[in-house]
């Protein structure tokens, strides 16, 4: 995202477009007198301090939660890595103070819940289904770092107070992704520890009916 496009699309700077923009509207209906268009540009002025007030500042600064992003490319042990070690870094950093500390630890959390399934993955001798591997992958180079990116993005006053088409807050619904994350995470370690345990079990019927005591 560019710098100039970051300030049009801030939400300040929407607010001081409404407020010109009414301005205007009443210069055309000759509600102002003989005041000039630059009144317009006060109008500008007062609607970006109250969007400011609300959406803080415009900024041509790229957010930090904006480099939330990584690709599925190479081994997907690293990329998984990589993605895990910028959420919690960002998670750790917390801009804004926008991320409350109980959510804080529930990402923290799920990170340490990601990288135990991968070291899990690794050593076992079971074999998740290709979906679920893809799942496994995407929860953490996407769909944890993308629900972070986009509740970061949103206003902290309105992440916490403003409830949303489902009938929730932005972190009340943040909360229920990282619920949904955390449950599937569980799910493919079970499944990993289940086809291990079968696995564990044929090894010992194996080594009972190769070294088993002889019935007389």
């Amino acid at each position: 995202m560019t710098a100039l496009f970051r300030w049009l699309n801030a939400p300040a700077n929407w607010c001081g477009l409404l407020a010109a923009t009414g301005v205007l509207v009443l210069k055309a209906l000759g509600l102002l007198g003989g005041l000039g268009l630059g009144v317009a540009v006060l109008g500008y002025a007062g609607g970006l301090a109250v969007g400011a007030m609300w959406w803080g500042w415009p900024s041509f600064k790229e957010a930090e939660w904006e480099a939330l992003e990584f690709k599925d490319e190479g081994d997907a042990r690293e990329a998984m890595s990589r993605a895990l070690a910028g959420v919690r870094r960002l998670t750790e950093h917390n801009p804004g103070n926008r991320i409350p500390g109980p959510l804080a630890t529930r990402i923290q959390h799920l990170c340490a819940k990601l990288e135990g399934l991968l070291d899990q993955w690794e050593r076992s001798k079971g074999q998740l289904p290709l979906q679920e591997s893809f799942h496994a992958r995407h929860i953490a180079i996407s769909y944890l770092p993308d629900a972070l990116n986009t509740y970061l993005s949103i206003p902290p006053q309105f992440a916490t107070k403003k409830l949303l088409s489902n009938g929730m807050t932005a972190q009340a619904t943040f909360e229920g992704v990282l619920a949904e994350l955390e449950g599937k995470v569980e799910q493919l370690g079970d499944d990993l520890a289940g086809q291990d345990a079968q696995a564990f079990l044929r090894h010992s019927e194996f080594l009972k009916q190769k070294f088993g005591a002889k019935q007389p």
